[in-house]
């Protein structure tokens, strides 16, 4: 392959030469093998140019054009020369393109530790088979745990409050760059002396910004007695609200004077509404019922006893009452005044969900009304 197309390929990369490039519609594989004579031992840093075996290895490479990029990369074993080293035998890497135990590439791997880091371990792993790359947010996760500690320069204001990992029991202190508003370190108790001691590692502290808890005022007093220590906004407010709390409690008196309690005359309960939908709950069929009970007693009995016709019965029936009421109503309509009546309980439907059955005794005195 020409040096052009091996820049193209794989740059910035040295000692390394492109044997051959297979394009597919699915992938592109790539060839490729070391150019470099020999290797360092990993164990001892020994150099080694003795070739013990070679085999090959497919590390998945960044996307292009859609399709995925396989590496085909032939490796070679060398013999370790130090006699005294653990390790007799040891594989090359090649800096920049591989590393031991990864099946990516340099550049695949940094690429999606820069997608975990914007998007995190699930909507990371995501974005990547977006763009063609099979990975689990485990992977992405273990990513960002192999990834070294950003070098954090050594903040002008800092601040200092604390953090529960268990609340009421387990306390820490956080410390935040106020400037830049992220957070520098995490202390694992809240201690004076803990503070102290992080405090006197950075002499460019200027301001300590802390609520007002003693052991932090200790702590920033003994680690950095340059600084100016102010409170924070935050505090400030809360602290401010719970004076003018403490301060109205203590006048409620004062207020009650000048305001003094209206009686609040309490309202008749609201009268309840008829449910129109149930005539059983309706205070009309109730008094229905008492002035039908009013009418047989004040009429009396029934002088002929005379039974109602068939079709005051049926008139009756097709109204949803028994022909024992309809009899007994009929009796009432003609004005029976002679006879005696005898009333017992049956079990047929009645508009007050009891059978009425009415048995007259005729004893026959008189004509009808």
């Amino acid at each position: 392959m020409s040096p052009r197309l091996e820049g193209l390929l794989l740059p910035s990369i040295a000692d390394v030469s492109v044997l051959s490039l297979d394009v597919s519609h699915e992938a592109i594989r790539i060839d490729v093998c070391s150019t470099a004579a020999g290797a360092a031992c990993p164990d001892c840093g020994s150099e080694s140019t003795r070739v013990h075996s070679s085999y090959l290895r497919f590390p998945a490479d960044v996307p292009s054009g859609g399709r995925l990029v396989v590496l085909q990369v032939r490796v070679r074993r060398f013999f370790c020369p130090e006699s005294s080293c653990a390790r007799r035998t040891f594989a090359e890497q090649m800096p920049g393109l591989t590393r031991r135990h990864s099946r990516w590439t340099e550049r695949l791997r940094s690429t999606l530790a820069a997608v975990g880091l914007a998007l995190a371990g699930r909507a990371g792993a995501r974005m990547a088979r977006a763009f063609g790359v099979s990975i689990s947010r485990s992977a992405v996760l273990r990513l960002l745990d192999a990834l070294p500690e950003p070098e954090v320069p050594a903040p002008r204001v800092v601040g200092v409050d604390e953090y529960a990992t268990r609340k009421g029991r387990v306390y820490g202190t956080v410390l935040v760059d106020i400037e830049t508003r992220r957070p520098v370190d995490l202390l694992p108790d809240r201690e004076a002396s803990s503070l102290a001691a992080w405090l006197a590692k950075r002499p460019g502290i200027e301001v300590v910004c802390r609520d007002r808890a003693p052991f932090f005022a200790e702590g920033a007093t003994a680690g950095a007695p340059q600084a100016t220590q102010v409170a924070d906004r935050w505090h400030l407010w809360h602290n401010l609200g719970e004076a003018a709390e403490r301060a109205v409690a203590r006048h409620r008196q004062c207020l009650r004077v000048l305001v003094p309690d209206r009686e609040v005359k309490a309202e008749p309960p609201a009268p309840l509404e008829e449910k129109a939908d149930s005539p059983w709950r309706s205070e009309r069929f109730a008094n229905r019922i008492r002035a039908r009970h009013a009418t047989v007693h004040v009429r009396g009995p029934s002088p002929s006893g005379r039974r109602p016709d068939e079709a005051e019965v049926a008139d009756a029936r097709t109204d949803g009452r028994s022909s024992s009421w309809a009899a007994r109503s009929a009796a009432v309509r003609r004005g029976a005044t002679a006879g005696s009546w005898s009333v017992t309980a049956g079990t047929g439907p009645c508009p007050s969900g009891r059978r009425i059955v009415v048995t007259a005794e005729v004893s026959q005195t008189g004509e009808h009304c």
